[in-house]
């Protein structure tokens, strides 16, 4: 792909330089490394277009920035300006998409997007070249980047995210995915959308860049098993495609598909569920059981999304990158079924609007019905999970509160559960425990 191929389609200005390939795309001036293309992006309070000479000084070949902002040009780089950048970066990524002819793979859910999008993308790797959503990278900037980023790869692993009606139908235009996967539909976001039912309808934006592909569900969940119009399902409960038979639950999970004992290595029926859209996209694939075995028996999760952490004879569950009620209840059986003594360190679920308080208690209800020994919650919301539970438990107004009284009663062979959403920094909370 070249400046000349993109130039009329983005609407730019080529203001210096020659036409040249386009490759290694970055949004951060502060990443750029030799070679890269820097697109500036305006945001809330700054617009990333300001440091164009940075970017170009620090070994950028050319940049892609808004209007208004060019004081100096070179001889050897270029400098394209355009309207908007976020929409060029999209158009360039659909322009980048349409001349690609290998499977896209497109996940989305209220929970579990991350873990599901690893686990598929280890069983594919069995047998092909892999670019996949690193971090998360997963909304209207994040995913064009992650399409710029391919070069021989053969499959294309996108993870698809929202808090609005209309998102995920802009990421599935731009990805037009072969294969699209939906984990579920809970209440993460409730506080944008208003409702399941809405909630449900955005996910299933997904099908708006699909031509003739084939769309993967949880038959399992409610919202999903209602919506069911004869897309492929998995499930464990429902009669599904892709059904687990014979869980055994602990720190190692096992199963039966098809007579094929399936072990993963993280404990709990979330990665049950992960496991068959594995086995349901790499059968779609053309991958053999027995590498499909291997693939999920070798998956590792991104960080701070249920990594176990081992640290002076007890255990850290660092679950905090994100919370809702689905992903919480979860997070609470697993804590359940694990060994020593189980304490739950929860904090605030956010953007959950009128039905914060609701939603909070249910997590307290939760909390009770799971024989967990100690909780332990900070923020303002987390205050109805604590009034929820009547067992031994303490809330605090902040996380080095909490940290000091953890370390006051943390045992050997104790099991530390610690989850909120990411806007509670509980990565303080994981690093003061396991320092």
């Amino acid at each position: 792909m070249y400046i000349n191929d993109i130039l009329d389609l983005i609407k730019g200005n080529l203001l210096c330089g020659e036409d040249t390939i386009l490759e290694n795309f970055t949004t951060n001036s502060k990443e750029v490394k030799d070679g890269d293309i820097f697109v500036g992006i305006k945001g809330e309070t700054i617009d990333g277009s300001e440091f164009y000479i940075d970017a170009l000084e620090q070994g950028a070949k050319g940049v892609i920035i808004n209007k208004g902002f060019v004081s100096k040009t070179y001889d050897n780089k270029f400098i394209i300006e355009v309207d908007d950048t976020i929409d060029a970066l999209q158009k360039i990524a659909t322009y980048k998409r349409g001349k690609l002819n290998i499977p896209v793979v497109a996940i989305t859910g209220s929970v579990g997007k991350t873990s599901t999008k690893d686990m598929i993308s280890s069983v594919i790797e069995t047998k092909y070249k892999v670019c996949k959503t690193k971090g998360n990278f997963n909304n209207h900037i994040g995913l064009p980047l992650t399409i710029l980023s391919l070069k021989d790869e053969e499959v294309l692993v996108v993870e698809m995210g929202m808090n609005h009606l209309g998102e995920i139908s802009v990421l599935s235009k731009i990805a037009r995915p072969t294969i699209g996967v939906i984990t579920n539909v809970g209440t993460a976001h409730i506080g944008n959308l208003g409702s399941r039912e809405n909630i449900l309808k955005a996910k299933f934006e997904i099908l708006d860049g699909m031509d003739n592909g084939k769309l993967v569900i949880n038959n399992d969940n409610d919202m999903l098993h209602s919506a069911n119009k004869g897309y492929v399902t998995i499930g464990i409960n429902n009669d599904s495609d892709y059904m687990a038979k014979d869980i055994e639950y602990g720190e190692v999970t096992k199963f039966k598909y098809n007579d094929e004992e399936i072990i993963v290595k993280v404990g709990g029926e979330a990665f049950v569920y992960n496991s068959l859209m594995a086995i349901a996209v790499g059968t779609m694939l053309n991958i053999d059981i027995d590498d499909i075995k291997r693939g999920i028996e070798n998956f590792k999760l991104t960080n701070n999304r249920l990594e176990t952490i081992n640290h002076n004879g007890y255990t850290i569950i660092n679950d905090c990158y994100n919370a809702n009620y689905d992903s919480m209840k979860e997070g609470i059986k697993n804590l359940s079924n694990s060994n020593g003594r189980k304490i739950a360190v929860l904090g605030d679920m956010l953007e959950l609007g009128d039905y914060s308080e609701e939603l909070h208690r249910k997590v307290g209800i939760e909390v009770k019905n799971n024989n967990i020994d100690i909780l332990v919650t900070v923020g303002n919301e987390a205050k109805y999970i604590d009034e929820e539970f009547d067992g031994e438990k303490y809330h605090f107004a902040n996380n080095i509160e909490a940290i000091n009284y953890l370390k006051s009663i943390i045992n050997k062979g104790d099991t530390i559960l610690v989850k909120a959403s990411n806007g509670m920094h509980f990565i303080e909370i994981v690093k003061g425990l396991s320092n």
